[in-house]
């Protein structure tokens, strides 16, 4: 598949951080941009998901996903083919479930590969394997803005948690680790604190109906975006007057409102529709 390894995507991110903070190169940034090769990365997991998917849905073949170790790419692959032919996992739930189930309980090593409880910031084993899944979806997301249920405030908690600790959700190596170190008893899960103000991660573009099929997005470097809401989000300069996900919740409460309103005429349709019939009868 040609996407290269853990050491190759952690100098990519590096190089990544620096051109966006603290300092932006405005003369230079198309420049520095293509030399992180950060986007080329994404577009290369991208475009290897839409093979499996091209494989599996059109020439009805099986796939087998394996990466050197199985923890790695495996679940960037596996994980972006379920989003891309299942529109499930483009609930907050179904996604909250596939990153559970491909790469929780799959092994990903997260605490390996973002050094939780570790001051090593050179540790070799370090690599933002996860943070690229996210960026992917994010492309997708970009190119299909209503299929997702979930808005890109979503994506960004996820990955501030990854981080935070604060949740038991990405800690330890494995199922193993955490059973031993009791997580699950000790520590809250992430999904319960985004649940219990799932509001505020709904994509209020959100329309199932129109999107309930295999998605084949253009894994191509003129697609590719970089997510500056989340890896410009602290340089002022690149800070948005006004914040989008203010913006969300207020034409999600709209759509709310249009959507009762709808109902309501429907349903007066409906009954001037039984009264006339009622009439009829009668006559």
């Amino acid at each position: 598949m040609d996407i290269a390894n853990i050491h190759v995507m952690r100098e990519s991110l590096k190089k990544l951080k620096e051109i966006c903070y603290p300092h932006v190169d405005d003369d230079r940034w198309f420049l520095n941009l293509e030399s992180t090769h950060w986007l080329e990365h994404v577009k290369g997991i991208l475009s290897c998901g839409v093979r499996i998917v091209d494989i599996m849905e059109r020439c009805r073949s099986s796939v087998v996903i394996h990466c050197s170790d199985g923890w790695d790419r495996t679940a960037q692959l596996s994980g972006l083919a379920m989003l891309l032919m299942d529109s499930y996992y483009r609930t907050i739930e179904g996604f909250e479930i596939l990153i559970e189930k491909e790469w929780i309980s799959y092994g990903h090593k997260f605490q390996q590969r973002y050094g939780h409880g570790d001051s090593k910031h050179n540790d070799e084993q370090r690599a933002p394997i996860f943070v690229q899944f996210i960026d992917a979806v994010w492309q997708i997301t970009q190119q299909f803005p209503c299929a997702f249920e979930f808005n890109d405030y979503f994506l960004i908690t996820v990955l501030d948690h990854l981080y935070s600790c604060l949740f038991g959700t990405f800690l330890g190596n494995s199922d193993q680790q955490r059973k031993k170190e009791h997580v699950s008893d000790n520590t809250v899960s992430l999904w319960t604190f985004v649940n219990s103000r799932k509001r505020e991660y709904v994509n209020p573009l959100y329309s199932p109906e129109l999107h309930d099929h295999v998605l084949f997005p253009v894994a191509s470097m003129r697609r590719m975006q970089l997510w500056t809401a989340y890896y410009m989000r602290w340089n002022p300069r690149f800070r948005p007057q006004e914040s989008e996900h203010e913006r969300n919740k207020e034409l999600f409460l709209l759509c709310e409102l249009l959507r009762e309103k709808v109902a309501g005429l429907q349903k007066e349709v409906e009954d001037k529709a039984l009264a006339t019939a009622a009439v009829q009868v009668q006559i």
